[in-house]
């Protein structure tokens, strides 16, 4: 152990020389040691924090690496180690525990195919209501589109399912079954096969987080007219997306998707805004991001959100205050979130 601990001290100072912002580096130090501190299992699942530390500084030396760390090792992170805000029990469970607390408030259905493959499944939450004009919202998780699932997605539903909405937790095949091309053919499928199924909807919502945020925003720049229904998406909570997929190409992050610059271009929200403005015009979108997010990701959602503006697209931009990038999604549990109140009153369920 003390090895160990000479080498994350080492691998420390590594980064001191490109972060000198002590925040950055004290969540650095903390998200480390929880890899070293996992089970005997940690070298294999930890492998990519490794292949960072080598690689040429040139390699790593965008502002995304800090927080690309510490959301490859999210299957480490303690409870200690996010923010939390006080008093308020409901974050005291993270997004797995609340998902099973989810199934037990609403009638289920799970692992429901929407197409062939074997990753092409999601879950539906279902309110006890006798009304079939309900609201409902797909979530799209994140994970650098190499971590996660629609297992541990279906928290939104605690809040949600009590105010007559459906929840839907897509899940699809992550890197490195799945290629980015794949994973927002899939994510598109999805809601084809949602709106098919639930025809009688009052209205469609997408939620993203991350990676997931990314591939909503993919969804909302969707050329239709290649699916054989065109969906009304009437709004799209992305949060702490990214928007650009050009500065993951030089990051460890791109080692399992194998992104060239043409695949990057093609699949880059930034990129597609003539598009969205075509397919979604009369979506409302909310594009949010954490106070304490990385430069990168508030520099990204700024970026997005004022070229959506620049187009009359109905576009706002909310700093969610006292949130880390996990901490903004992870609040979606409670329901006097600030984020969950916008989303009822965007349903009109408020």
């Amino acid at each position: 152990m003390a090895f160990i601990f000479f080498l994350v001290l080492i691998f420390i100072e590594f980064f001191q020389s490109f972060y000198s912002e002590k925040n950055a580096i004290t969540e650095l130090t903390l998200a480390i040691w929880g890899v070293v501190s996992a089970t005997s299992g940690y070298w294999r699942r930890t492998s990519v924090c490794t292949q960072i530390e080598t690689q040429p500084r040139s390699k790593v030396q965008n502002s995304l690496v800090p927080l690309l760390l510490k959301e490859a090792s999210i299957i480490y992170r303690d409870r200690r180690f996010t923010s939390k805000e006080k008093n308020d029990d409901a974050l005291d469970c993270n997004e797995e525990r609340c998902t099973e607390r989810a199934r037990g408030l609403a009638q289920t259905l799970l692992n429901v195919p929407y197409g062939e493959g074997d990753g092409e499944r999601l879950d539906a939450y279902i309110p006890s209501t006798n009304s079939l004009d309900v609201p409902l919202v797909i979530y799209i998780h994140g994970g650098y589109w190499q971590f996660l699932s629609k297992e541990e997605s279906g928290f939104m539903a605690v809040p949600l399912v009590g105010k007559g909405v459906v929840v839907v937790a897509v899940g699809y095949d992550i890197a490195p079954r799945g290629n980015m091309d794949l994973m927002v053919s899939q994510v598109r499928k999805s809601v084809v096969s949602v709106v098919q199924q639930y025809s009688h909807i009052s209205g469609l919502y997408l939620c993203g987080h991350s990676a997931g945020a990314h591939l909503a925003a993919m969804v909302l720049s969707t050329d239709w007219s290649q699916y054989s229904i065109t969906p009304q998406i009437k709004g799209a909570f992305l949060v702490s997306g990214i928007y650009d997929l050009l500065p993951i190409l030089s990051t460890y992050v791109n080692e399992p998707l194998k992104m060239t610059e043409e695949v990057a271009i093609r699949n880059s929200p930034s990129k597609l805004i003539p598009q969205l403005k075509l397919s979604s015009s009369c979506c409302q979108i909310v594009v949010a991001v954490a106070e304490n997010d990385s430069p990168e990701f508030r520099k990204q959602s700024e970026y997005y959100y004022k070229a959506l503006k620049s187009t009359g697209q109905n576009v706002t931009m909310e700093d969610v205050p006292n949130t880390d990038h996990f901490s903004i999604i992870e609040q979606l549990v409670d329901e006097e979130y600030h984020l969950v109140k916008l989303l009822l009153k965007m349903m009109g369920k408020s």
